[in-house]
């Protein structure tokens, strides 16, 4: 029994009830749940859109970077795996998951898919864990048992048991998550809309929808030829442009007027790029470039609010599946450790105020300690009753008309 079933009053021989909804939510689900959503256009927006392919990768990288801290068991944990040896667990989540992928190429593959799917699968064989690309992956839905089982591509089926199924946030469903490019898909959308009218306009020579006029009335037979006789000799997209002359009165005019700068879209681009950084919790400044003063603060930000949340979400699941805490080691990160200077100030407080010796703060701040200080200090502003100065505080003062 875990520690909170005394709490809730239960006994061993207490049966532990299913929840009494889940067999209203696996049938609004269906029995069969996708584990995607739109996948194709998350994906061609990350093969196609600079920004988006930027900004994941960014994401992806920095999260494979920061590695787990192993602790002990966790008491009370109804865990998957049962008997499994903690250097076991540490050399599968740190350094090699399995015989064909080092840690950090196993890590890429669980965050793209975290991005773009809103879902991990990892397949755990009892020696070795596997990545299985969350887009051929199917959850069969169970009235009773929550899962019945995970499909890979139609034909490979594993049990609950064997799968670690790492969701994103979603607002409609217990099941699948919801990718993190979804809140800006719209604006991906319009982003890929302007850079297809530039590429269609400039294979068009950058040349707008033209108009031939004629002050006589044309049967359809002549309209035909004159226009084939066009086409043939001015074709911007083959790079035929033979002068042309006009007779007849035919005279020449575009369809509508093009300002050329206008067509640059810079400024909607820009606008369009803001907004994707944003819903995926980069703060521009970061890509866009600015001073220290800027970049720093942001950065700090952006591992606080966006990577670590990801990490924290892997460490949890994998401490959930093997019982053993997980939390993430942010030492070799450079935006967060504090500046040297809020590191010397945070520790010459401990130590005048006697909270810690000299000697442990210089081992705190990596250096090595010296003879004499390793005893606090006592604070000089504590008075009233030292007598000998070097136990602290200010000698106590004669008392009027007694002599020194």
């Amino acid at each position: 029994m875990a520690w909170y079933d005394t709490l809730l009053g239960r006994t061993p021989d207490t049966e532990e009830k299913l929840n009494p909804a889940q067999y209203v939510i696996s049938r609004n689900e269906g029995l069969t749940v996708d584990s995607r959503e739109v996948v194709t256009n998350y994906r061609n927006a990350y093969e196609q859109l600079e920004i988006v392919n930027r900004a994941v990768n960014m994401i992806v990288d920095d999260v494979a970077d920061i590695p787990f801290s192993l602790g002990n068991q966790v008491p009370g944990t109804n865990n998957i795996v049962k008997n499994i040896r903690r250097s076991k667990v540490d050399l599968l989540i740190n350094r090699e998951p399995n015989p064909f992928q080092d840690i950090n190429s196993f890590k890429r593959n669980l965050i793209i898919d975290l991005m773009i799917d809103g879902n991990i699968f990892i397949y755990f064989d009892g020696a070795h864990l596997y990545h299985l690309p969350a887009n051929k992956v199917r959850i069969e839905t169970d009235e009773q048992t929550f899962v019945s089982k995970y499909t890979y591509e139609n034909s490979i089926d594993y049990s609950p048991n064997e799968i670690i199924h790492i969701k994103e946030n979603s607002f409609n469903s217990i099941y699948r998550g919801v990718p993190r490019l979804k809140p800006a898909f719209r604006t991906m959308q319009l982003l890929s809309s302007m850079r297809t009218f530039q590429d269609n306009f400039f294979k068009n020579g950058a040349v707008p929808g033209l108009v031939l006029s004629s002050p006589n009335t044309l049967s359809e037979k002549i309209k035909e030829r004159m226009l084939q006789a066009w086409v043939a000799r001015y074709n911007p997209q083959s790079g035929g442009r033979r002068p042309l002359f006009l007779d007849g009165g035919l005279e020449v005019k575009n369809l509508t007027e093009i300002n050329f700068k206008d067509l640059d879209f810079q400024e909607g681009i820009k606008s369009n790029e803001k907004i994707i950084l944003e819903a995926m919790g980069i703060p521009p400044v970061l890509l866009d470039g600015g001073n220290n003063a800027n970049i720093r603060p942001n950065h700090r930000l952006y591992y606080l609010e966006t990577i670590l949340p990801i990490v924290r979400k892997l460490g949890y699941a994998l401490e959930r599946y093997f019982g053993f805490t997980v939390s993430e080691d942010v030492t070799g990160i450079p935006a967060l450790q504090p500046e040297l200077r809020d590191q010397a100030a945070y520790y010459a407080t401990l130590v005048n105020t006697g909270i810690m010796s000299p000697n442990e703060a210089r081992e705190a701040l990596g250096k090595d300690p010296v003879d004499g200080f390793d005893s606090p200090r006592v604070p000089a502003n504590i008075a009233g009753s030292a007598v000998n100065p070097e136990e602290g505080g200010r000698p106590q003062e004669a008392a009027p008309g007694e002599e020194e």
